[in-house]
């Protein structure tokens, strides 16, 4: 079974339908039990950082998702639940993240042409042994909205890259812990090889 955190950050459902192609077994929950006895644990979400991380602390799952990461669950952070694992953001100054990983997320610096969010398709380029990229092509496409970016503390974590006004980190891995900035759910049928790597991690 696996579980998809909700906290009231929005961008469940297409999650949920992408899994359930898979044929996989789906709950959306916020309970502590639920999500510590699932096979797998997916973190999604979508808008602001300080008022997930408030969402997150006020319903207790904080402290759920570091209990499932310490334990080896396989947990995927999707988008903003990507931004979330690391320690801090520029989008909200002196709201700690959840800390799971190393590193911050800075805001998309402007550029001539490019418009912020950053919403669209970027190929990514993909270092060598990231598990969710089993079967990936080079330079495969995947769509993003977004606009800060994760810059990891270590560069080792980071299995997947593009390049938009900056160099940005789009996938990173580090034991049992998975996370995306772009959207695997939105991404057609790259992004559902993406989701169905996870799922078959054993």
């Amino acid at each position: 079974m696996i579980a998809i955190i909700d906290y009231d950050a929005g961008n469940i459902k297409s999650v949920e339908k992408a899994l359930l192609s898979l044929g996989q077994d789906v709950v959306i929950t916020g309970d502590r039990e639920e999500i510590l006895k699932a096979d797998k644990v997916i973190l999604p979400g979508v808008g602001a950082f300080g008022d997930a991380m408030a969402n997150l602390k006020r319903t207790g799952l904080n402290q759920v998702i570091r209990e499932v990461a310490a334990k080896g669950t396989p947990f995927l952070g999707i988008c903003l639940g990507l931004q979330l694992l690391f320690e801090r953001s520029e989008e909200a100054p002196g709201v700690e993240g959840l800390g799971v990983l190393k590193g911050e997320i800075l805001r998309i610096p402007e550029k001539e042409g490019l418009k912020i969010p950053h919403m669209g398709w970027n190929s990514l380029h993909l270092e060598h042994g990231g598990r969710l990229f089993e079967g990936i092509p080079e330079q495969s496409y995947v769509y993003f909205v977004h606009s800060y970016y994760l810059k990891a503390k270590d560069e080792s974590i980071v299995k997947a890259s593009t390049e938009y006004s900056t160099h940005i980190h789009a996938s990173v891995e580090s034991g049992n812990v998975f996370a995306c900035q772009f959207h695997p759910e939105k991404s057609s049928d790259v992004g559902l090889k993406i989701l169905k790597n996870f799922v078959e991690l054993t």
